[in-house]
């Protein structure tokens, strides 16, 4: 299943910094770039920017990001869940993970963000997946922000439904460890029925006779 990339961009303009948000952005055109090295909530910043490089080259992959002026200071990530994945159980072409998005501390503030989010969403072939993100507590960053895990949550779920992401229920062991933990969603408006018994089906895999 090929769903051709749309590239779309947005401006922003705050605090006397300009940002650049666009994508999807190919490997050849990251490497006109470099990251911020403040981006470090996964790995370090030039490690992470190469794993970027990569997914970006993949059939469904899809890299974000935000820059000022060459310098990456924001990005989220689009592709395949993970084989090891509860959520690659079922092989589904039609869905994509949210794997990844990453702000640099000095851009907070900014919405780059939501707006990351809203580019991504601005590529029609979007309503071609189902795309999910799972975020758990233990990623968050609140010593920096000061904000409890509650706090928290509710500022990443107010920013993930700038793309359309909403909380669905799941018995994922991972998610349910903790009550904070979520797994977000947006289906889109061309997915099939049967698509989405599929993701269904994955979502309650201790629970088969619970479709919601």
């Amino acid at each position: 299943m090929k769903h051709p990339k749309t590239y779309h961009q947005k401006e922003l303009n705050k605090h006397g910094k300009s940002v650049i948000v666009e994508g999807p952005i190919s490997s050849e055109e990251l490497e006109s770039y470099y990251f911020d090295q403040h981006l470090t909530a996964f790995r370090p910043p030039q490690k992470q920017f190469e794993a970027v490089k990569s997914i970006a080259d993949f059939e469904e992959g899809r890299i974000i990001i935000a820059r000022d002026q060459d310098k990456i200071v924001g990005y989220a990530t689009y592709l395949h869940p993970d084989p090891l994945e509860r959520w690659s159980h079922i092989k589904m072409d039609d869905l994509i993970e949210l794997g990844a998005i990453e702000v640099s501390n000095d851009y907070r503030g900014m919405k780059v963000g939501s707006t990351i989010l809203e580019v991504s969403m601005m590529d029609k072939q979007m309503e071609n997946y189902i795309i999910i993100t799972t975020e758990y507590y233990w990623h968050w960053d609140m010593k920096s922000t000061g904000l409890n895990v509650w706090e928290y949550r509710k500022i990443m779920e107010k920013m993930m439904g700038k793309g359309g992401l909403k909380p669905m229920s799941t018995d994922d062991p991972e998610i349910v460890s903790h009550p904070a933990n979520c797994l977000l969603v947006r289906i889109g408006d061309h997915v099939p029925k049967s698509s989405i018994e599929k993701f269904d089906s994955m979502r309650f895999m201790g629970r088969k006779d619970l479709w919601i």
